[in-house]
């Protein structure tokens, strides 16, 4: 949320505009009567205790900005929060927006960025900024992160296994896929990779040796049959099975096992680690939210009673409205999406899962919004996205008042 300065203060300050880059940072110093002065610092510890030296010295009231630069901007900024200096976050939008008015120029550099940065920090322009480390976030944000990279590798590996090695060596084989978490699935096809590695036994001998690796199966005699037979009738490419092409697709089908236990790993770690917190377990009260939603929700909000109101946490998850007017013309009203898109995308999870459950305030509201007309999927896609900004608030309203979700029949 932006925060403006008092102009009574101004004069009295000394502002330092900081430009983040990975190995040095460009920083502007203005004195209160106006003289400024340019440092570059390294990106190391002597440099940070330079800079914090020579603001201290000045014996002034110090107001530091700075634009967020990838992770690179964690470091200094944390160095500075401990060193009990006044440190504010300047919008990145904000930074181009100004930079293109002011020097009416598409030309960027460390110098003209550090102008604009020290421009919006005396306007008044700035954000708070949330250190995850200070905080104590920090560990649930790197099981989120972890746990999205994990997520995404996997998903690469299900559709190189999907898209490449099925369709070309056994197409007959991907209706047996039916669920993300079937560990079986590697198990069994590192074992029978290619239908030679199934014929080349008896029917009766294949079942023997593949029963233990498919897991429980309703009438698994009859399931197992049906892979015999699948076997013998693909039209599948005919492969070795001691060819270098299988011994690819069992590497890739082991790293796919692998990745799989690294996700249940890590769901298992963090529903243990955050098992003490009442907020995790509050949070899992609501309809359609479960341990990795509420750990995401958690990680990418962090506290939120840092949010004094309802709609700054709209507006931090881009629920907010907005409307482009301009004289007699007026737009459509659409959802800024200018918040945290990951926070965005938890609560519309959550809220197509809670939307199927049994009766929830959740629910009525989907049903009430699309009632005129159920089939139409714009109205549908709408009832979504009203949804998931009421669970933004259910949530916000659970975490400030410390209650858990109960189901009220009169609530929409």
């Amino acid at each position: 949320m932006a925060t403006t300065i008092h102009s009574n203060t101004i004069n009295q300050n000394l502002w330092v505009a900081i430009d983040i880059a990975k190995y040095k940072h460009e920083v502007l110093i203005e004195y209160p009567n106006g003289a400024q002065k340019r440092l570059i610092i390294m990106n190391t510890l002597n440099d940070f205790n330079r800079l914090a030296d020579k603001l201290n010295d000045t014996k002034l009231p110090i107001q530091i900005g700075f634009e967020a630069t990838g992770y690179y901007h964690r470091g200094l900024a944390y160095f500075l929060i401990k060193s009990g200096f006044n440190v504010k976050l300047i919008s990145s939008i904000a930074t181009a927006r100004t930079r293109d008015a002011h020097y009416n120029s598409r030309d960027k550099n460390d110098k003209r960025d550090a102008n604009i940065i020290l421009y919006l920090l005396k306007s008044g322009v700035t954000q708070y900024y949330y250190d995850p480390v200070i905080a104590e976030t920090n560990d649930i944000q790197e099981l989120s992160n972890t746990y999205d990279r994990v997520t995404f590798r996997k998903t690469q590996l299900q559709h190189s296994i999907l898209n490449h090695y099925l369709p070309l060596y056994f197409p007959e084989a991907e209706k047996y896929f039916c669920s993300t978490r079937a560990k079986w699935f590697a198990e069994f096809f590192y074992a029978f990779p290619c239908p030679n590695a199934i014929t080349c036994y008896k029917e009766e001998e294949f079942i023997e040796k593949a029963w233990s690796l498919v897991g429980r199966k309703v009438d698994k005699h009859n399931w197992l049959k049906d892979v015999y037979f699948s076997a013998q009738n693909s039209v599948g490419l005919p492969i070795d099975t001691r060819s270098k092409t299988i011994d690819m697709y069992r590497l890739i089908l082991n790293d796919f096992a692998e990745i799989c236990r690294q996700r249940n790993d890590i769901e298992n770690l963090a529903d243990s680690y955050l098992a003490q917190r009442e907020d995790y377990v509050r949070l899992k009260t609501v309809p359609g939210i479960g341990p990795i939603i509420a750990m995401t929700i958690l990680a990418e909000a962090g506290n939120l009673r840092r949010f004094k109101h309802v709609n700054q946490f709209l507006k931090y998850c881009g629920f907010d409205l907005a409307t482009k007017k301009s004289g007699t013309f007026s737009g459509k009203t659409t959802l800024s999406k200018r918040g945290n898109a990951k926070l965005r995308q938890m609560f519309w999870m959550a809220s197509t899962i809670a939307i199927r459950m049994r009766e929830n305030t959740f629910r009525r509201k989907y049903e009430n919004y699309i009632k005129e007309d159920p089939k139409n999927a714009n109205l549908k896609r709408k009832a979504y996205v009203a949804v998931a900004a009421k669970m933004a608030r259910v949530v916000y309203s659970m975490i400030h008042h410390q209650t858990d979700y109960y189901c009220t029949h009169s609530s929409q």
